[in-house]
């Protein structure tokens, strides 16, 4: 409230001949855009950087990294998906941890490049996963990896295998298969900020002062004009005392802008937003941590990472399967093998 202004009511120094104001509506603020944004998801084709020469990807991958930072249940899901396919690696050409590298770039962004390691004598001795964040996919079908400075690192599509999840609009990239509940991760992560902002603001959201009385000083009256203008920052506007002599009840009054604990909604918007998430992934609420809100609870979590893992997990780990088998270069111990069953 910079420029808050404090009057008294019956103010004796107002002009007379003033005109009467207008009875105009107060406008707050424009109407915003529900998806302003929607260039980042919203796409029918792809974009062929011929500087660098490769395919620019349909989606902004900044912006898939930040959104498991940004929403507590998509981050989660999003690793408990990869650690349940990997869960099931038995052996073959990458580590354990290179396998679950795998599975979470590939649920994360859509698609992950695995490049052949070579003896040398040109035998492919082993697998690893690039980064998805940074890859690109190349004129001929190799990747490119993007590093610091400038710089690129080029491999030849002989020497990458691709694992993608199909996007019917394109098949250059891959697509996650959450991008309908983006914009429901986005509003629990608004919600949360909105109530941090609420009580670092000091469980207020804006008052007016509203002054009535006419024993109230002037001295008084400027001061707490300025006190209030002067409020910038946490913590500067605490409390104030006011003492008025002989003066009436209600004649001086503090009216919030907005009660924001009459009409809480941040609930509401946390577990219907959360909800979502959970549908967009298709991930069991009886898996995901959620604290049941009735007695019945949420089933038997064994059953449901049966069921899980028969519709999603499996056939994740059948992808990869699949695409490193159909690489004649890749047989014998190097062969991925899982435990399906």
């Amino acid at each position: 409230m910079d420029n808050a202004t404090l009057t008294a009511a019956n103010d004796d120094t107002t002009n007379a001949t003033e005109q009467p104001s207008s009875n105009a509506p107060v406008v707050f603020g424009l109407p915003e855009q529900v998806m302003p944004n929607m260039w980042l998801t919203d796409y029918d084709s792809l974009y062929y950087n011929q500087n660098d020469e490769y395919w620019e990807p349909p989606i902004d991958r900044h912006l898939l990294a930040n959104l498991t930072r940004r929403n507590a249940q998509h981050g989660g899901i999003v690793q408990s998906r990869a650690n349940m396919a990997a869960s099931r690696f038995v052996s073959g050409g990458m580590s354990a941890q290179e396998v679950c590298a795998t599975f979470l770039n590939c649920v994360q962004f859509g698609d992950v490049a695995l490049v052949k390691i070579r003896n040398g004598f040109g035998q492919v001795t082993r697998l690893f996963p690039l980064p998805s964040y940074r890859t690109r996919v190349a004129k001929d079908g190799g990747a490119v990896v993007l590093e610091r400075d400038q710089q690129f690192k080029r491999y030849k599509a002989k020497d990458i295998i691709w694992m993608r999840q199909y996007d019917p609009v394109q098949q250059v990239y891959g697509c996650p298969d959450y991008l309908g509940g983006l914009q429901a991760a986005l509003l629990n992560e608004d919600a949360t900020l909105f109530r941090r902002k609420y009580y670092i603001n000091g469980a207020h959201m804006g008052f007016i002062m509203y002054a009535t009385d006419p024993n109230l000083d002037p001295n008084v009256e400027k001061d707490i004009k300025e006190k209030i203008q002067d409020s910038k920052g946490v913590g500067n506007f605490r409390s104030l005392f006011v003492n008025i002599p002989n003066g009436k009840e209600k004649g001086l009054q503090i009216i919030p802008v907005g009660n924001f604990e009459s009409k809480d909604e941040f609930m509401n918007v946390k577990n219907v937003s959360a909800q979502d998430v959970l549908n967009a992934h298709r991930f069991p609420p009886g898996l995901s941590g959620i604290i049941p809100s009735n007695t019945a609870g949420l089933g038997d979590p064994e059953k449901y990472d049966g069921v899980y893992f028969k519709n999603e997990t499996k056939p994740l780990i059948n992808n990869l399967i699949d695409a490193v088998k159909r690489d004649t270069e890749v047989g014998g111990k190097l062969k991925l093998v899982f435990d399906l069953e």
